[in-house]
């Protein structure tokens, strides 16, 4: 269900969230995150997250009106002109579509490994600063059903808007942990079996088809500039690397976690 209010001016203030679209930080302390284009938002709405409201030209209410009444609670919908909503951003909205959500609570890693199916399959991500390239790798972890993705003190957060972005929603289905210390979350999954796998570009002993992915299994990326620190490296079972000529030194860490979750689930026979 819905209710419309029709707006001139974004000084409401059940429309904070909006006018600090820049202001980041601000969000993560409210535990809130922004969405934004007509997929992205429609796919929150079909999310079981919670929605606070939404902020859109009026001609996208009738598109998306039946998805907005199949929502078990009240979600207020603000309606503007697209030139007011640009305002926001300061530039060109292609659509003009934004909704904030609530970012789910974490579950706790016990709860996560005990309903993960087996063999598990985890992700952590160390020292990531690209909300662009986090939301690129949220979205093939949904792809390649893992169960859950750990995120290291030193990374971006995967609900920053530009992230959810490029996760293109999938960040809505994917449980997220938010480590204070990746390497004693690491060292926590080795203790119930979970091998932990570095990606690593200089691994020259460990090629991936080579490794054994059926074991539950923790594939660990790093930074885009630097890898993976040495503290999270010291913790991972051993390091392995994905073949390339030696004019190519590494791939966007988006792109070796494709080829890495791709190469798992081709051992577990699920491609």
């Amino acid at each position: 269900m819905f209710a419309v209010q029709k707006v001139d001016t974004l000084d409401l203030p059940q429309l904070a969230p909006y006018r600090t679209l820049r202001r980041q930080e601000e969000h993560r302390q409210q535990g809130i995150f922004v969405a934004e284009g007509e997929k992205v938002v429609r796919r929150l709405f079909e999310s079981p997250l919670e929605v606070i409201s939404a902020l859109m030209p009026e001609k996208w209410l009738r598109n998306l009106e039946p998805v907005l009444q199949a929502r078990a609670e009240i979600i207020p919908v603000f309606t503007a002109e697209k030139k007011l909503l640009e305002s926001l951003t300061g530039f060109s909205m292609y659509q003009g579509l934004l909704a904030v959500g609530k970012v789910p609570p974490a579950l706790p890693l016990e709860s996560i490994c005990a309903q993960a199916k087996p063999p598990a399959l985890f992700v952590a991500v160390d020292g990531l600063s690209s909300a662009e390239n986090l939301g690129a790798l949220v979205r093939s972890c949904l792809a390649f059903e893992v169960a859950a993705l750990l995120v290291g003190e030193t990374c971006t957060s995967p609900f920053l808007r530009r992230a959810v972005r490029s996760s293109m929603g999938a960040i809505f289905h994917l449980p997220v942990i938010e480590s204070a210390s990746l390497p004693d979350t690491l060292t926590s999954l080795k203790a119930v079996g979970i091998q932990c796998v570095a990606a690593h570009p200089t691994a020259d002993d460990q090629r991936i088809r080579h490794t054994d992915l059926t074991r539950a299994t923790c594939l660990v990326f790093g930074s885009e500039g630097y890898g993976i620190s040495s503290a999270v490296l010291h913790v991972c079972d051993f390091a392995a690397a994905i073949p390339m000529p030696r004019t190519v030194d590494s791939l966007n860490v988006a792109s070796a976690a494709a080829v890495f979750l791709y190469e798992a689930n081709r051992q577990r026979n699920k491609v």
